[in-house]
């Protein structure tokens, strides 16, 4: 690894990065704040049975219970879109947009091989997830705190939830910069990258809406992060399998394929 182009390529994320992280820490503050003055609200309405109660949950999340809230808060569009701006954005235009732009060549004209860019640039875009997924976990934590609600947690979890939650974002990260090394414009990439993450969110919300689809779960990688299960000690080994095979397979495709991929003329 190059670690000067790591660290040029975490400043080229700085200003956004920056911004991610302080709406992360503000999102996630306001998790137990919902919780606190709707989970009641939502008891008594899911038990008078005027609403099905599966119609009151969202994923794999709830705000039943704080853990559920904590979940649900992950698997909101708001932080999906968070961490889809360096998982799918950054990973997605890191290569293709340098080709389009004329610059990979000089790039690699540099003593610089192309694995070493590539693992480079990928290490600095899944130190950037990490950094906004912890800053969403850390509002939530201290959210929960402030509201006086930790003692529904097992906060001996919350590394097993980064661990999960960074396997998961790393397989969505990886596939996009799989799809970078690909093609010499960004549009495909992104588009593909993009697409595979919707598909995945909408197999999982499909399955928690809709009884009858409830299967369709179990083919979304989101369905394998679960943090409200983990918070009360219930983490399947086999999710955490699943998230990391899901981020090696895009990898090895990435360093097979871009090291002998002839780079034709910037459009």
């Amino acid at each position: 690894m190059s670690g000067r182009l790591f660290i040029q390529t975490l400043r080229w994320q700085r200003v956004r990065l920056i911004a991610v992280v302080l709406a992360g820490i503000g999102w996630g503050m306001l998790i137990p704040v919902f919780y606190g003055a709707f989970s009641g609200v939502m008891r008594d309405l899911a038990n008078s049975g005027a609403i099905p109660r599966e119609l009151m949950s969202f994923g794999s999340g709830s705000l039943f219970t704080l853990p559920g809230a904590i979940t649900l808060g992950l698997q909101h569009p708001l932080a999906i879109a968070m961490l889809g701006v360096f998982a799918v954005g950054s990973s997605a235009t890191a290569i293709a947009g340098e080709r389009a732009r004329g610059t990979l060549e000089v790039l690699l004209a540099r003593p610089i091989s192309r694995v070493t860019l590539y693992v480079s640039v990928l290490a600095a875009v899944l130190l950037a997830v990490l950094i906004v997924l912890a800053a969403i976990l850390g509002g939530m934590m201290g959210g929960s705190a402030l509201q006086g609600l930790t003692d529904e947690l097992d906060l001996g979890q919350v590394p097993l939830v980064v661990l999960n939650g960074f396997g998961l974002w790393a397989a969505f990260t990886t596939f996009g910069l799989a799809m970078s090394v690909s093609f010499d414009r960004p549009g495909p990439a992104i588009g593909l990258s993009l697409a595979w993450l919707l598909i995945h969110y909408f197999l999982e919300i499909l399955g928690s809406l809709w009884a009858d689809a409830a299967w369709t779960q179990a083919y979304s990688l989101f369905h394998h992060f679960n943090p409200g299960e983990i918070l009360t000690g219930g983490l399947d080994p086999l999710d955490l399998v699943i998230v990391c095979a899901a981020a090696t397979v895009p990898l090895i495709y990435a360093l097979l394929v871009f090291p002998k991929r002839d780079l034709a003329a910037p459009a």
